[in-house]
């Protein structure tokens, strides 16, 4: 691909942004590899967050995993799991770090807004305003059986409850009015009067009194993310989210479809269009060559999807037990067992199995593969794979043509996996003006080159809240 030519781009000046993703419960992170570290000792996350910040990243985002995964009963034993309380960690994060954005997977469904609004709060303040708050929620009984309401919503009501949810965060978080605080030891009393204000708030999920007892950050509020893929999802980002994290990321052509229609959304609710931004999560894998990226490729492949793990994921598919069959050997004769997805394996429900093995006999059939092989070249594709050179041209293409913003990098290695990105990647962004050379603002919101928090754009009192 060659390089961008600015007259004949609609965004010529638009730059890449960077978030990195240090998931929750997952496989793609490769726990085995002699070189991987750990992944609950603060030295891994400390290692991480600050190689990011070196490279100039927006933000260090941290996945969620509220319980260990399950398949029929058993404990699921092949992915990386356990992490730190997010809040927890990104607090210890924000004293080794200057700039970098501090972003919480924190799931609306099985916490409490007054609760959750004050550590966040508390989170932004103590990182002088970098925080961000990606906004989650859970329709499952299975993960619900670790709370005294199980799995309590249907899936229906998942973004009711997040948007009300929001909503009173919104308010608490505006309860204090900017300059509350005397700056003057002079001064007759500690706060302006009546600068801070009560939050009332009775609707169908939440009853809520009380007064907020933080006041607002450098950046006015934590910067919200959403992840969420239906049209739902993508009407309640319209609505409500600064930065939507998206599986859109890998084909331009889709990748673009998914931006206008986001667009499209936000239009709709009267937001400008450029008012989202769409970071969708991507691995990214270097080589000096194309030849080098590929064998790169395959080795990663082989360790993220290792024989137990392929078999795990065919069984889903198939609906049975495929733990005893050969990983290397041909794909399961049987038909697969059509049955309501439990949300085991944190798998997602799949709307025709048999027309998808179907497909993978086909194709199997078609190439020679094994079950492990079928698994790699037609399970869940992600990422970009190249030379330095030739992703910059390849990211220029999508950024500056308005398919994506940038991305949010996991790292197929913890905690040395974004060496490569930031090291040799991100000087060939920089030479083509694709991406920034120093932090030009000091919060999140500053990075991601964000207008003020949507509550902060009109007159009317947003402290009472419903």
């Amino acid at each position: 691909m060659t390089r961008t030519d600015p007259l004949d781009v609609p965004r010529p000046h638009a730059q890449l942004h960077f978030g990195v993703f240090f998931q929750g419960v997952n496989h793609w992170t490769i726990w085995s590899a002699p070189d991987s570290g750990s992944q609950i000792d603060p030295a891994s996350f400390r290692r991480v967050a600050q190689t990011a910040e070196r490279g100039l990243f927006d933000a260090f985002f941290l996945g969620e995993g509220l319980r260990l995964r399950e398949v029929d009963g058993r404990i699921h034993d092949l992915d990386v799991a356990g992490r730190p309380d997010a809040i927890t960690q990104l607090s210890a994060l924000a004293a080794v770090t200057r700039r970098i954005g501090l972003v919480s997977t924190s799931n609306s469904t099985f916490n409490e807004p007054a609760d959750l609004a004050r550590r966040l709060s508390g989170l932004d303040l103590l990182s002088e305003g970098r925080a961000g708050w990606n906004v989650v929620t859970t329709d499952n009984a299975w993960t619900g059986a670790n709370f005294r309401r199980g799995g309590y919503l249907d899936h229906a009501d998942r973004y009711r409850r997040a948007e009300e949810f929001l909503t009173v965060a919104r308010a608490l978080w505006d309860g204090w009015e900017d300059g509350a605080i005397s700056d003057s030891p002079g001064a007759r009393e500690w706060s302006a009067p009546g600068a801070v204000h009560q939050v009332r708030h009775r609707g169908p999920q939440f009853d809520v009194d009380l007064a907020p007892t933080l006041p607002r950050s450098a950046q006015g509020h934590p910067v919200i993310f959403q992840a969420g893929d239906s049209g739902e999802g993508r009407d309640f980002a319209a609505r409500n989210a600064d930065v939507i994290f998206s599986a859109h990321g890998n084909d331009f052509d889709d990748a673009l479809a998914f931006a206008e229609d986001l667009r499209t959304r936000l239009r709709a609710v009267g937001r400008p269009d450029d008012d989202l931004r769409i970071l969708p999560g991507t691995e990214i894998i270097i080589g000096a060559t194309e030849k080098e990226a590929q064998e790169k490729k395959r080795w990663i492949r082989l360790q993220q999807v290792t024989p137990a793990t392929a078999l795990g994921i065919a069984g889903l598919l198939w609906g049975i037990d495929l733990s005893d069959r050969d990983a290397d050997g041909p794909l399961p004769e049987e038909d697969p067992v059509v049955a309501e997805n439990d949300g085991s394996f944190g798998a997602r429900r799949i709307a025709d199995p048999r027309a998808v093995v179907a497909e993978w006999r086909a194709k199997a059939e078609a190439h020679g593969w094994s079950l492990r092989e079928t698994v790699i070249a037609l399970g869940p594709q992600r990422g970009h794979v190249g030379t330095p050179s030739g992703l910059a041209d390849k990211f220029a293409h999508f950024v500056r043509h308005g398919a994506i913003d940038g991305f949010n990098v996991t790292p197929y290695l913890i905690p040395d996996g974004l060496d490569d990105i930031v090291d040799l990647l991100v000087p060939e962004l920089q030479e083509r003006g694709l991406y920034r050379t120093e932090y030009t603002g000091t919060t999140l919101r500053d990075h991601l080159g964000l207008r003020e928090p949507l509550t902060h754009r009109s007159a009317p009192d947003h402290r009472q809240a419903g």
